[in-house]
């Protein structure tokens, strides 16, 4: 441990939380977000490097080897984990530090330096740990959705919103004897943790696919929230502010997602949509029929285009044919088409999926445009194709009051000239309904692999271009 005045350990902190706070600005642009991310990290490590040497005396080996394994994790999941594994990782994350902040605060009522007496800190230390715990368990919940490993559909059991609101008021009276001095035990403060665990899987389980990236966002603030809350309970300003960050952030990101859904997080959280996985249909389309193309039938359309409007979803993130369409979308701007990408704020499994995706291909970002911004476009586009989305351009939102996604903003792709659909089969999104797009007389679906068919879309180009 080495003596540090309190002046320069806040002027340091400052500095760290002013790196936190820059590095989240530069993330608005892909242009500056690793810069971003580096600063962000920079901040962090200094922060972690004056936090051990003012405050550890002893076993710091064993926080070199915590930092090393850290290190080595973060370094193999960003060079092997896929795109489409992204949001399963992100829960992982906000999970982690749900967690990390419930264990600090059970630390320090377990290990107290001293006699706790303040009513503050120990407010502090029980709602770390009730809402800590709680992301930790509801993290795990939408990381086994996301990956297959819980049913993507909603688990709805009898009476569940009135058992999740006892526990809620459970959890609140716990906290509240908590903060009594000299009253709480520890037998309270576990009753605690295993009723927050608890809250956690009962509250995200009913919660269906479709609804995943609002409940990410929402866990991803719960984490920072309770990271915050851990601060006060070290006293540590930094943790304070970079918890306050995150938090803060993930509820207007909830807020966003929540609004382009045209839903209340009270819906959300309550409602279960999506009552099948999003392989299998709610309704029935025997009486309808498609019409499908083939690559050069989609070639020939696309040449003589010269507006066209891409509409990425989780399918094009699943095939990985991010550079393909890159490579489609060239060709067809050098014929002089105008190229755009609709940008539905859900489209994807997390915040933000579809950006990101369309970023590694090295996509010009004002060419993506987001729900607001391209929707009066569609009706002077001579033609739109739909790469893998699904709940996001379905009419029944806008036309179907009995639809469980009536109301949701959507991308009006139907009120294009000509719609292209690029899809493996004709399941339905996590919604769990089928598109009615689908079925309209100015849609053609390409079935297959959308890495392949955008390939041979591109080589059928180039064919006719040689003729």
């Amino acid at each position: 441990m080495i003596e540090i005045s309190s002046n320069i350990e806040n002027i340091v902190y400052l500095f760290s939380a002013s790196l936190f706070i820059i590095g989240l600005k530069r993330l608005a642009s892909p242009n500056t977000a690793r810069n971003g991310n580096r600063l962000a990290s920079l901040g962090m490590l200094i922060a972690i490097v004056l936090t051990i040497l003012k405050y550890t005396d002893n076993n710091i080996e064993w926080i070199i080897i915590g930092i090393f394994i850290g290190g080595l994790l973060g370094i193999v999941l960003s060079k092997y984990v896929q795109m489409t594994a992204i949001p399963q990782l992100v829960a992982i994350f906000n999970g982690f530090g749900g967690g990390a902040s419930a264990l600090v605060a059970i630390y320090e009522i377990l290990y107290p330096r001293e006699t706790i007496t303040s009513i503050f800190v120990l407010g502090a230390i029980a709602f770390s740990t009730a809402l800590g715990s709680m992301t930790l368990t509801g993290s795990s919940i939408a990381f086994g959705k996301l990956q297959g490993i819980v049913p993507t559909r909603p688990i709805l059991f009898p009476l569940r919103n009135y058992l999740n609101f006892l526990l809620l008021i459970l959890i609140v009276f716990f906290v509240i004897v908590m903060t009594i001095p000299n009253f709480s035990s520890l037998n309270i403060l576990y009753i605690l943790i295993v009723l927050s665990l608890l809250a956690g899987i009962l509250i995200v389980i009913p919660i269906g696919g479709a609804d995943m990236p609002v409940i990410i966002a929402l866990l991803n603030s719960y984490s920072g929230i309770a990271g915050a809350g851990a601060g006060f309970v070290l006293n540590n300003p930094v943790l304070i502010i970079s918890g306050s960050l995150v938090g803060a952030s993930g509820l207007i990101l909830t807020r966003i997602m929540t609004k382009a859904m045209n839903r209340s997080l009270a819906n959300v959280i309550f409602g279960g949509l999506g009552s099948e996985d999003g392989s299998k249909q709610t309704t029935t389309n025997e009486n309808k029929l498609v019409k499908s193309l083939n690559t050069e039938d989609a070639a020939m359309i696309l040449m003589y285009a010269e507006s066209v409007i891409f509409v990425p979803g989780y399918g094009l993130a699943v095939a990985q044919a991010q550079h393909q369409i890159n490579e489609l979308a060239n060709i067809l701007k050098n014929k002089g088409a105008d190229i755009k990408y609709a940008i539905h704020p859900v489209a994807g499994r997390m915040p933000g999926h579809m950006n990101v995706l369309l970023a590694e291909a090295n996509i010009p970002y004002n060419e993506l445009k987001d729900l607001d911004e391209i929707n009066s476009e569609f009706d002077s586009t001579d033609v739109a194709v739909v790469v893998g989305a699904n709940d996001v351009t379905n009419p029944s939102a806008r036309t179907d009051p009995n639809s469980p996604i009536y109301g949701m903003p959507i991308l009006n792709v139907d009120k294009a000239k000509s719609v292209i659909v690029l899809k493996r089969s004709m399941a339905s999104g996590f919604a769990g309904i089928e598109n009615e797009l689908f079925f309209l007389d100015k849609t053609s679906i390409l079935f297959g692999d959308a890495k392949d068919s955008i390939e041979g879309i591109t080589r059928e180009i180039k064919n006719l271009d040689n003729i």
